[in-house]
């Protein structure tokens, strides 16, 4: 078999299909989560906890140049004036994503899990062997 067949062989196999169409599927699932995160959940906790962008959320290791006296105002402008920063938020925005594509996966998979279980189905006894007829019909003449 040439090469050429054998990647066309293991290419149109159904499960490496089916990878394809799940990395396809995952990848926008990811950036529908993400958007949940940073646009949905993440302002309402930020503003019960006194109004933090969690986004913003990060610690100044060393300053760019040049240094502000007062802070910078955001991420952005700390990475903007080449500040080496510890991205807090960014990192518990990660967390949270990664939580909830977990359950959304484990949902998905407990949904077909119970899809793929089948109610047992009672199968009609099978019909007795000749040895077991012929035992039986000696046994009703020895009866008689």
């Amino acid at each position: 078999m040439s090469l050429k067949q054998e990647f066309k062989d293991f290419i149109m196999r159904g499960n490496v299909i089916d990878l394809a169409v799940g990395m396809v599927i995952g990848t926008a699932f990811s950036g529908i989560v993400k958007s949940l995160v940073d646009d949905v959940i993440m302002p309402p906790i930020g503003l019960l906890l006194g109004g933090v962008d969690f986004s913003n959320l990060f610690i100044t290791l060393k300053d760019g140049v040049p240094a502000p006296e007062a802070g910078y105002a955001s991420l952005a402008a700390a990475k903007a004036a080449g500040a080496v920063t510890l991205n807090v938020g960014v990192f518990i925005n990660t967390i949270i994503s990664f939580l909830i594509i977990a359950a959304a996966i484990f949902a998905v998979i407990k949904a077909i899990s119970k899809l793929k279980r089948e109610t047992p189905v009672e199968e009609a006894p099978a019909e007795p062997s000749e040895e077991v007829v012929l035992l039986r019909e000696i046994r009703d003449s020895l009866k008689k």
